[in-house]
């Protein structure tokens, strides 16, 4: 049981909270008076993973939202830092941007040379105001795209880590092209010959995700969410009441079993016990694994195969039989 308290504690986890702090207090006494009560702290310390398994086994979809939006969660940079052997960073859309909210580069995954990309969010304030909390502008999606086109240039299969509330809706952004911008890289990323792989990592929200979300294979981590608009802001299209996001978080499906069922996505990565962001490094062991998998699948099929199979897999999305 890991004995350092999160900075941020979520409303279902206060239970995990309290039985934690008593089981400190047992073993501080124990210290204290010199009794043994090691049987005592056994059964607490059994009674704590039982119940935390019950908790994350249990979550409802609004609960998913909070654990996708943890602030520890493991980031993009911190995953390609952790289960990549090499890493250059590379910046510039060749039009005078460079945006921190989506970060990309060419790196060694299993002694493979691949291409990652990755919206970028922050750990505290200062951060999240410096990357935009996650939300990439016009500029950003450009990067991406020319990114890729480097990755098709050289055959190297291209990553995409997902994890945005949405493309930024500023006005400048708007003034810049952002709908272009997502446009052309949904048009353009079926065109490429090298294989794809999208991973919802934390928040896939709407365009913003789909910017850099179109791939051969799609994997989310367990407790991720992925939707069209955030439960906030259908309940206050639908509702003109933001507080009612846990009614629309059910009714947006936006959970990776909901979305595995509905045939979105192809793979859910199991979480630690606890989410990603209580063991970062079982979450990162377990995304590298899947990563090397499905490229190992992947490589075993020529350009136009991709492309093809892409194009069919993404037309079928939404296709419902009436009657």
């Amino acid at each position: 049981m890991n004995s350092e308290r999160k900075a941020v504690i979520l409303d279902f986890e206060r239970p995990l909270v309290e039985m934690e702090q008593r089981i400190r207090q047992i073993e501080q006494m124990a210290q204290e008076s010199g009794v043994d009560v090691s049987d005592r702290v056994s059964q607490l310390v059994n009674n704590y993973r039982q119940l935390r398994q019950e908790i994350f086994t249990r979550l409802t979809p609004e609960q998913r939202v909070k654990v996708a939006r943890h602030p520890r969660r493991p980031t993009t940079l911190d995953y390609i830092q952790a289960m990549t052997d090499e890493w250059l960073e590379l910046h510039g859309d060749r039009g005078g941007s460079d945006d921190p909210a989506l970060v990309g580069g060419l790196a060694r995954l299993g002694g493979q040379p691949v291409l990652i990309l990755g919206h970028q969010k922050g750990r505290d304030t200062k951060e999240n105001v410096a990357r935009n909390f996650g939300m990439a502008s016009p500029g950003g999606y450009r990067k991406a795209r020319r990114l890729m086109h480097h990755a098709h240039r050289f055959g190297l299969p291209i990553i995409t880590l997902i994890d945005t509330p949405g493309a930024y809706p500023g006005v400048e952004a708007e003034r810049l092209g952002q709908g272009e911008a997502i446009a052309v890289n949904l048009q353009e990323m079926f065109a490429l010959a090298v294989p794809i792989i999208c991973v919802v990592i934390g928040e896939g929200g709407s365009g913003g995700a789909l910017g850099i979300g179109v791939g051969d294979r799609i994997l989310m981590f367990e407790h991720a969410i992925y939707s069209v608009i955030s439960p906030e802001g259908c309940a206050a299209i639908l509702w003109k009441d933001s507080t009612q996001a846990a009614k629309a978080a059910q009714a947006l499906k936006l959970t990776a079993p909901d979305l595995l069922e509905l045939g979105l996505i192809d793979q859910i990565l199991p979480e630690p016990l606890g989410a990603a962001h209580a063991d970062p490094v079982q979450a990162t062991e377990t995304l590298k694994r899947a990563l090397l998998d499905n490229l190992a699948r992947l490589r075993e099929l020529d350009g136009a195969t991709l492309m093809r199979q892409r194009y069919d897999k993404f037309r079928r999305m939404g296709v419902v039989l009436d009657g």
